[in-house]
């Protein structure tokens, strides 16, 4: 497969024409980085927001990304980001959730992590006001993805989504690439209780070499290493094996 250059995205990533929200994006060169600045608006049409399931309205946001210009593995992996990536039309990839299990809360729900059961965005996207594009709104009004958006992918040259913090690239190739995490069997020891059944990030456990991809949704693609989105958990990279920019994402 060949892949598109920055360079050739210098072009792909211009401003965009009015579309349903009027996506404007660039990228360039800054130092020893690149970096994608959006309004963080989609290139495609956005469900309705606010909806039954989600109070919040979008805005357009002022977002700079920033990752390395020459991506390097660092040796070890690196975790509990919140945005797990940026896609090529400057929309952050936020695929965790702000909602823990808790007996008390609204739904068994709430903000309070001590329980350690963290909710599973993907397992009931309409109950989280999901639109067709496995994206919502946040309280800052953030449009963000979830999983994998079908009309990101039809406006895209090749299996380009987005990069990872450390300048690695995200791309989706569903018939080679595939997530080597597995829902796990049995009940749950504590918590919510009840069968392992996708509900919680705590539900699966990687099982090396069941699929493509390592722990990180990775791999070597033509001897660089490459994050892949996938159609099951992960569905993004959750860890990063190269150098991340600590300041990834700002809102300006």
């Amino acid at each position: 497969m060949q892949y598109l250059p920055i360079a050739a995205l210098i072009v792909t990533l211009a401003p965009v024409a009015a579309l349903a929200h009027d996506n404007q994006s660039n990228i360039e060169t800054r130092g020893d980085m690149t970096c994608i600045v959006s309004n963080g608006a989609p290139n495609h049409d956005m469900g309705a927001f606010p909806n039954r399931a989600n109070p919040n309205a979008f805005r357009e946001q002022e977002l700079t990304f920033c990752f390395p210009v020459n991506p390097q593995l660092a040796g070890h992996i690196t975790e509990d980001l919140m945005t797990v990536g940026v896609s090529v039309t400057g929309v952050p990839i936020r695929p965790y959730t702000a909602g823990y299990y808790d007996p008390d809360g609204r739904r068994s729900l709430s903000r309070d992590s001590s329980s350690g059961w963290r909710q599973q965005a993907m397992h009931d996207p309409r109950s989280l006001g999901m639109d067709d594009q496995n994206a919502h709104v946040d309280q800052s009004g953030l449009y963000h993805y979830h999983g994998v958006s079908a009309d990101l992918l039809a406006g895209q040259n090749g299996t380009l989504i987005g990069y990872a913090p450390d300048g690695f690239e995200i791309r989706y190739s569903p018939s080679t690439a595939t997530s080597s995490w597995r829902l796990k069997s049995g009940v749950r020891p504590s918590g919510p209780g009840g069968a392992y059944d996708g509900s919680f990030e705590e539900d699966f456990i990687y099982m090396a070499q069941s699929g493509t991809l390592d722990e990180c949704n990775g791999g070597m693609v033509n001897g660089t290493y490459t994050y892949f989105a996938t159609d099951s958990y992960p569905y993004f990279p959750r860890c990063f094996k190269g150098e991340v920019n600590p300041r990834f994402m700002v809102r300006n």
